[in-house]
């Protein structure tokens, strides 16, 4: 049994590099608010500790608002007091079973501070994808080398695994410039 090549694997590790690097971006806040800036969120009910989110209803009535709704009212202040301590910075108001959590605005150093961040999430993505090119040019090397590929597929696949790799390392670059243009906007 020699050395497989399947270009879809390829595919598929690099898709999972912008795939984990969609994930973190999700997680940068920006300003306005969004239910899955919750979801880290642990409260301690009932003797166990549960996610938010299965203690209460989270929406976003505006985009400056998230707010909770929970199910049982005996546990709305253990909700609130994970919220405060959860070190998201956030500042919940508590009125009976509803906790309203208004998102500050993001100062100008904050922004570019989170630009920064975001940069070096999407330059580990890049350098993520070309360890997979690399990875991929280096099997085709030793495929030819062993014969069981010829100078021509090798080439051919070589330019497969190449256009891939461009069109995974755009799709960072375009989440990137999103994702920075999300950050600045007002």
């Amino acid at each position: 049994m020699g050395i497989e090549f399947n270009i879809d694997d390829y595919s598929k590790r690099m898709d999972g590099a912008v795939t984990s690097l969609k994930n973190e971006f999700s997680g940068l806040r920006t300003g306005r608010a969004s239910a899955s800036l919750l979801d880290p969120i642990i409260v301690d009910v009932y003797g166990s500790k549960m996610p938010i989110n299965q203690v209460g209803t989270i929406s976003v009535p505006d985009p400056r608002t998230i707010s909770v709704q929970v199910w049982d009212k005996g546990q709305a202040e253990a909700v609130d007091k994970a919220i405060r301590e959860s070190g998201l910075g956030l500042n919940p108001n508590l009125d009976g079973q509803l906790i309203r959590i208004p998102i500050p605005e993001l100062n100008s150093e904050r922004r570019e501070e989170l630009c920064k961040v975001a940069s070096k999430y999407a330059e580990n993505a890049r350098v993520a994808v070309r360890n997979v090119r690399r990875d991929g040019m280096e099997t085709l090397k030793k495929l030819e080398k062993n014969s069981d590929l010829s100078q021509d597929d090798q080439k051919n696949l070589s330019n497969e695994v190449q256009k891939i790799t461009d069109l995974s390392i755009k799709i960072i670059d375009d989440l990137l410039q999103n994702k920075t243009k999300e950050i600045m906007s007002i």
